[in-house]
């Protein structure tokens, strides 16, 4: 069984959320332990993915009062609300980090089986033929790819990747109800049409994640060190301006140069 961090965060700001994902990828060595943060959002809040225009917010009016960050991955807008958020840090010399759609399989393969045990039917998208970038919809959940997770019509969890030299970042949503920012979107709630809280999810599917990933769970909080180099990420770059607006144009950026952006449908 592999070691396992596990950071189960309270709601936060998006600009901090953003932060700490960096800071946990930036600070994984090749060899080193792998990493799972579960976590919430203080208020709605709308993630730009790293190649769209800011100005596209102006073709979602029901999020136009949303605080905005940027994701450093690729993908289609997010609402986030009313959901369950995670990022998994992977060393990439692990062999489920060699190729791209393995991790993508099998987090989303524990959240089909984590559906199940509550009633829900969901399924893997399958191979599909995407349109043209600039034909895309604004929004992630509108967009399809292959591995999304969908209950009948409706995609309710999906993923993005980001790497670099040393180890593989993967983010993602799980819809947990509708948000009123984004009011096209159903979630687990309206599918089901029942409440389900995030703490029972969390409880099961952690075991599932183990299983399927062969991990051995440590939990921990964040270091001082690591809430220092969040804020610092915070100061200079997810709570600025000029990096959510053009992708940092005009302010230095500590993330290493070279990196690949996965442009998943997320």
């Amino acid at each position: 069984m592999i070691p396992c961090r596990l950071l189960i965060d309270p709601p936060a700001a998006g600009a901090w959320n953003m932060a700490v994902d960096e800071v946990l990828w930036n600070g994984a060595g090749g060899e080193g332990p792998w990493c799972l943060r579960l976590y919430r959002w203080a208020g709605p809040t709308l993630s730009l993915g790293y190649f769209q225009d800011y100005a596209d917010r102006q073709h979602h009016a029901a999020s136009a009062s949303c605080a905005a960050v940027r994701r450093i991955s690729g993908g289609g807008a997010i609402v986030h609300d009313v959901e369950l958020t995670y990022s998994l840090v992977v060393p990439v010399r692990h062999p489920k980090a060699a190729r791209r759609g393995r991790l993508y399989e099998a987090v989303h393969a524990t959240i089909v089986e984590l559906l199940a045990g509550f009633g829900i039917e969901a399924s893997i998208q399958p191979a599909v033929e995407s349109p043209p970038q600039q034909a895309q919809p604004f929004l992630c959940f509108q967009r399809r790819a292959a591995g999304d997770v969908l209950a009948g019509p409706f995609k309710v969890a999906g993923s993005a990747q980001r790497r670099n030299q040393l180890a593989v970042l993967q983010h993602g949503s799980l819809l947990l109800a509708r948000s009123k920012a984004a009011s096209e979107l159903p979630g687990l709630q309206e599918i089901a049409q029942r409440s389900l809280a995030a703490e029972p999810l969390v409880a099961a599917w952690l075991p599932l994640l183990s299983e399927r990933l062969g991990l051995h769970w440590v939990e921990e909080q964040l270091s001082l060190d690591e809430r220092g180099r969040a804020t610092q990420l915070v100061e200079e770059k997810h709570g600025v301006e000029a990096w959510v607006r053009h992708r940092g144009r005009g302010i230095s950026s500590r993330s290493p140069d070279g990196f690949d952006t996965d442009r998943r449908s997320r």
